[in-house]
C-alpha cells in the first residue's frame, strides 16, 4: 500500500515512522500499528509543488483522529419509522446498508453542472474525480444539484441571482443528511453563492475551483475574454468583420473552463484559495489539464479529514483570513467584483468588513501577477510560471502567514517552498509589474457611502481629472445616443450612467465600463473617465468608478448629475465629487423623485424589497448571519 501511494505521488524519497499501539506484540514482527508517511520530494516537480502542500510533510490516516458522532446519523442512524424511510428510498441507488451505518462520513458534492453555464460543464466528469478522492479516504459521496449562473448567458444579469443560488446552497446544505461538502464553482456568480450559503450552515468545507480555459489563437496571437471589448471597438470601426468576429468567437473558447484571464472567475478562485478555503493551485490549473482532475481526487480525500477534525467554515474564514484575501486580490490586479462578493461572505460568517479595509490592504501591495487585464498574460501562463502560491510568496511579508487552510496547515507553510519560473508573469514585491494596484475606495458628495476604482486597469494620467458630464438617464438612453454623431461629447467629458445599480436594473449589470463613442473610436480615443452605479467585468478596463452608493435609483446622488456639470475625480486623494454648489445640490435633491420599479411578484419583488445597496455586498438583509447546520424537526 505505501508504494502504490509514493507511486501515486511521485516522492522522491520516503520514510515511515511507526507508533506502537497500546499492549504487548511480537518483537519479531513488526508492532501493530498505523503508519505517518514523510515525504520530501523535488520542488521543481509541478504535481508535487501542488500536493506536497496538501500532504503537509505527513499524512495521518484517519482512524488516528478521534472519532465523533457524524451528523448524517441524525438521518441514517435512526431506529423505526424515521430510520426505514431516511435509508429505504437511498437505497434504490444500490446503496448496500454499511455506507448507513456512520463510519463513512457522508460527503455532499455540491455540483453547479449546468449546460446552460458553459465554464461549468465539465464538471460531471470532474465531480468524478472528486468521489474516487472521498471514496479512497473512507467517506460516503453523494452528488446534489443547486441553481447554475452563467454569467454570459442569463438575463438581465447572473448578480441578480447570486442571493437566491445562496438560499438554494444554504437549505440544501441544511436539509440533507451530510457531515461536510465540497463546493464544485467556476463561472462567476457559482462561487460566493456557494461560499456565502454554506458559510450560513458552517459545516466542514472546500472550494473546487473548475480552472480557466486554454488560452485562445486568433491571427497569429494569443487571445481571451478580455479582448471582447477591443474586438467590439474593431468591429464597430470596421476593422475586424462579421465573418472575422465570429471566427474569434471559436478561437476564444477554446476548451473547457471558465475565462483566461483574471476575470472574476478566476478572481473568485483566488479569493478562495487566499482565503484557505482551497487547496494550493486551486486558482490556476487549467481546466483541461489532468492535474485539475488530480487536485479533485485529492480535494475528495482531504475533505474527509476535515470532518473528522470538525474543522468548520468559521476556523477558516477569521479576519486574518479575510485580511490576506484582499492583498492577495491586489497582487493578481482581480475585478472588482471582489469587493461586493467577500463583504457578502463575510457578513454570511460574522467577521466585520467594509469598503475601507479594502483600500487600507490593498494599498500596501502592488501588481504581482502580469495577467490580464491589468497585465499582458493568462492564467494557464501564471500556472506556469508558479501559480498563486508564487504570487503569496512574494508579499510574505505582509500577509497573515499563520492564518489557517483546509489542508490543516497555515497559510505560510502552503507558501514556504513556493518558486517563481518566469519573471516576465511574477513581479517582486521590490520590481513589481505596476506600482500601484487593488482596489481604490473613493468618497466625496457624489458617493457618501463609496465608490471603487481599479488602479491597475485604468489610465494613469486619468487617476486625476476634472470634466464635464455627459448624462445618460439608464442603459436605454446610453444606447440609442452613444453613437448619435451629435452628441456633445469629447475626451476630457466624464460619461456618466444611471439607474444601473441593485435595484434600479434591476440587478446591478457589468454594463459601467461604457463602450466609448463611435466618434471618439475613430479619433483614437482609448479611455474616458466613465462613473456608474453598476459593475465592470473582471476582464474589463480603462478609468471606470463603479459601485457607487447609495445608488441613483433611490436617490442617491447620482442621481441629481445633470448634463454639463463638472466632476471632479481625484484618485490619490480617493475623492469623487460633483462640483456644484451645497445650495444648488439641495434644490436638486428635494425634487427628485425615484420611478416606480416595475415588478410587483416574484422573485425579483423580493430581490428589490430586500436587497442592500453595494457598500454592504448587494445582500439580502435577512441573510446576515448564520442559522447553524441543526434541523429541529424530522419530516414524517
Amino acid at each position: 500500500m505505501l508504494d502504490s501511494v509514493k507511486q501515486r505521488l511521485g516522492c522522491r524519497q520516503w520514510t515511515v515512522d511507526r507508533q506502537p499501539s497500546a499492549g504487548d506484540h511480537n518483537p519479531s514482527e513488526p508492532p501493530a500499528c498505523l503508519p505517518i508517511i514523510k515525504f520530501s520530494y523535488h520542488q521543481s516537480d509541478p504535481f508535487l509543488r501542488i500536493f506536497g502542500n496538501f500532504l503537509a510533510n505527513s499524512y495521518k490516516p484517519s482512524d488516528l483522529m478521534t472519532k465523533k458522532k457524524l451528523r448524517s446519523q441524525e438521518w441514517y442512524g435512526r431506529t423505526g419509522k424515521d430510520g426505514f424511510i431516511y435509508r429505504s428510498w437511498m437505497k434504490n441507488q444500490g446503496l448496500p446498508h454499511h455506507l448507513f451505518e456512520g463510519e463513512k462520513p457522508v460527503i455532499g458534492i455540491c455540483n453547479t453542472w449546468s449546460e446552460l453555464t458553459p465554464c461549468n460543464a465539465h464538471f460531471r466528469d470532474l465531480a468524478e474525480a472528486l468521489k474516487r478522492g472521498i471514496w479512497e479516504a473512507g467517506g460516503f459521496p453523494l452528488e446534489f444539484p443547486v441553481m447554475s449562473l452563467g454569467e454570459c448567458s442569463i438575463k438581465p444579469t447572473a448578480m441578480l441571482f447570486r442571493n437566491l443560488a445562496s438560499m438554494d446552497v444554504e437549505e440544501s446544505i441544511r436539509a440533507n443528511p451530510m457531515d461536510g461538502v465540497i463546493l464544485m464553482c467556476g463561472c462567476d456568480k457559482t462561487t460566493p453563492s456557494l461560499v456565502m450559503g454554506a458559510a450560513s450552515v458552517n459545516l466542514p468545507t472546500l472550494v473546487l475551483s473548475g480552472g480557466p480555459m486554454l488560452v485562445g489563437r486568433f491571427k497569429g496571437k494569443k487571445i481571451g475574454t478580455s479582448d471582447i471589448w477591443r474586438f467590439a471597438e474593431d468591429f464597430k470601426l470596421g476593422k475586424l468583420s462579421q465573418e472575422e468576429f465570429i471566427e474569434a468567437e471559436a478561437a476564444m473558447s477554446r476548451s473547457v473552463g471558465h475565462c483566461a484571464p483574471m476575470g472574476t472567475a478566476s478572481t473568485m478562485a483566488a479569493m478562495v484559495e487566499a482565503l484557505g478555503l482551497a487547496l494550493p493551485d486551486n486558482a490556476t490549473i487549467p481546466a483541461a489539464d489532468s492535474r485539475r482532475k488530480v487536485m479533485a481526487h485529492m480535494a475528495g480525500m482531504r475533505i474527509v479529514e476535515m470532518v473528522k477534525e470538525d474543522l468548520t467554515m468559521d476556523k477558516i474564514l477569521t479576519r486574518k483570513a479575510f485580511e490576506n484575501s484582499i492583498m492577495v486580490n491586489a497582487a493578481v490586479g482581480g475585478s472588482t467584483n471582489f469587493i461586493l462578493h467577500l463583504i457578502a461572505i463575510a457578513k454570511r460568517i460574522g467577521v466585520p468588513l467594509d469598503l475601507a479595509d479594502f483600500d487600507e490592504f490593498s494599498s500596501r501591495i502592488p501588481l504581482i501577477a502580469n495577467v490580464q487585464p491589468s497585465g499582458e498574460h493568462w492564467i494557464e501562463d501564471l500556472f506556469y510560471a508558479g501559480g498563486l502560491p508564487a504570487v503569496m510568496k512574494e508579499i510574505e511579508k505582509h500577509l497573515h502567514t499563520d492564518a489557517l487552510t483546509i489542508n490543516g496547515k497555515t497559510l505560510g507553510e502552503n507558501i514556504a517552498k513556493a518558486e517563481c519560473w518566469d519573471r516576465n508573469l511574477i513581479g517582486t514585491f521590490e520590481n513589481p509589474i505596476k506600482p500601484e494596484s487593488g482596489i481604490a475606495v473613493l468618497k466625496g458628495n457624489l458617493c457618501p457611502q463609496g465608490a471603487v476604482l481599479k488602479p491597475s486597469a485604468a489610465t494613469p494620467s486619468l487617476l486625476t481629472h476634472t470634466g464635464r458630464a455627459v448624462v445618460f438617464e439608464d442603459i436605454d438612453d446610453y444606447k440609442a445616443r452613444v453613437d448619435d454623431p451629435n452628441l456633445d461629447i469629447d475626451e476630457t467629458c466624464v460619461m456618466v450612467l444611471k439607474k444601473v445599480g441593485p435595484k434600479g436594473y434591476p440587478g446591478m449589470p457589468e454594463v459601467g465600463n461604457m463602450g466609448l463613442p463611435k466618434k471618439l473610436l475613430e479619433k483614437g480615443v482609448k479611455d474616458m473617465v466613465r462613473i456608474s452605479d453598476g459593475r465592470m467585468s473582471g476582464t474589463g478596463f480603462g478609468t471606470v468608478v463603479l459601485h457607487v452608493s447609495p445608488e441613483s435609483a433611490i436617490g442617491g446622488p447620482l442621481a441629481l448629475v445633470q448634463n454639463g456639470d463638472m466632476i471632479a475625480l481625484d484618485v490619490p486623494k480617493r475623492s469623487l465629487n460633483l462640483l456644484i454648489s451645497d445650495e444648488e445640490f439641495a434644490k436638486r435633491n428635494a425634487a427628485f423623485s425615484p420611478s416606480p420599479l416595475p415588478y410587483e411578484r416574484g422573485y425579483v419583488n423580493l430581490f428589490l424589497d430586500k436587497v442592500n445597496q453595494a457598500h454592504e455586498g448587494v445582500d439580502f438583509d435577512f441573510l446576515q448571519g448564520s442559522s447553524g447546520p441543526e434541523v429541529k424537526r424530522d419530516s414524517h
